[in-house]
């Protein structure tokens, strides 16, 4: 059997902990390390925990850093910075920054002679990929994405950034009268708030006033001024009692014409128990390519449109052509 690829983690949160048990269930990975910004002693984890700090003294040791913080506030500072150091892979989903983001990064992981896979999961991630697999077949259509009912990761820890915000969850709602309108093939145009709605539950800090913090949430660009967005607050312990399960789903469907007018309709969906397990294990899949990349010579930022997938899949490429086409 080859030599494992060796991988660390950034970040010991959900996602952290979802990296950790994906990489349990693939034989070719080995779980270097847990590096967190608490201190290690307060971590359970399977593998050594060390201080985000002394991430340096690791560079040699590691073939790939799976970044587990959040999109608002922590990878834009984190992916750039390690993708200097190391290959890298996050799960960067703020979709109106990306095209930023990916220059950012990719500047940093050519400098570093390191190859990045940035945005990866499910959205973005395996939706993009549907998506870009509808417009190729069906290229007189329109697109259609719905997320939910689930907990967004994103959302909710943009939610925990709002100063106030003691504990938050966010959870996205889709519209099944439009999502009803667009499997029946009306192609309809459809705002924003009329494909979704968020709902937040909020635990105030002592002494944080509801209305701003509420204010503060419900006109937060990129995440919440779009929707029509309700917030409810509630004590730490209903939100640990009625909010601790992380589910969620979605659907990418294209809706379009082939031939003298022929109607057809593409959907992808997913129904998921746990958000955080399943997008870490894609982010797992894809430390897998960005290790085949490094192994190859390739180096600067990738996204989920630029990698074949073969190269997520630890068989041969022989095996697959056996096994599956």
């Amino acid at each position: 059997m080859s030599t494992p690829i060796r991988v660390a983690i950034m970040g010991y949160g959900n996602l952290g902990r979802g990296v950790e048990a994906a990489i349990a269930q693939n034989q070719d990975m080995q779980l270097l390390g847990v590096f967190s910004r608490r201190d290690p002693a307060t971590i359970a984890t399977r593998a050594p925990a060390y201080a985000a700090s002394e991430i340096m003294a690791f560079q040699d040791r590691i073939d790939v850093l799976i970044l587990c913080g959040g999109s608002a506030t922590d990878l834009p500072e984190q992916g750039p910075s390690y993708a200097r150091h190391f290959n890298t892979v996050d799960s960067y989903d703020t979709h109106a920054k990306i095209p930023e983001y990916f220059e950012r990064v990719d500047e940093a992981a050519k400098a570093g002679g390191n190859v990045s896979v940035i945005s990866t999961g499910w959205d973005p991630g395996l939706f993009s990929l549907n998506r870009l697999l509808g417009q190729a077949i069906l290229p007189d259509g329109l697109d259609y994405t719905f997320w939910g009912k689930g907990v967004s990761q994103g959302h909710s820890d943009a939610v925990r950034r709002v100063p106030g915000v003691k504990m938050g969850v966010q959870y996205t709602i889709p519209a099944e009268d439009a999502l009803a309108r667009v499997r029946a093939g009306e192609e309809p145009t459809l705002s924003t708030r009329e494909k979704h709605q968020r709902e937040c539950f909020v635990v105030l800090e002592e002494g944080a006033d509801q209305e701003e913090v509420r204010q503060a949430i419900v006109n937060m660009p990129h995440y919440f001024a779009d929707y029509n967005t309700t917030v409810t607050f509630l004590s730490e312990e209903v939100l640990r009692r009625d909010h601790a399960a992380m589910p969620h789903g979605g659907y990418v469907l294209r809706s379009g014409r082939t031939g003298d007018n022929t109607k057809q309709l593409m959907e992808f969906s997913i129904k998921l128990g746990s958000n955080p397990e399943f997008t870490a294990s894609v982010l797992v899949a894809y430390a897998r390519a960005a290790h085949r990349y490094a192994q190859e010579g390739a180096v600067g930022a990738k996204t989920v449109l630029d990698i074949p997938f073969a190269y997520l899949s630890p068989k041969s490429g022989a095996a697959l052509r056996k096994e599956l086409l």
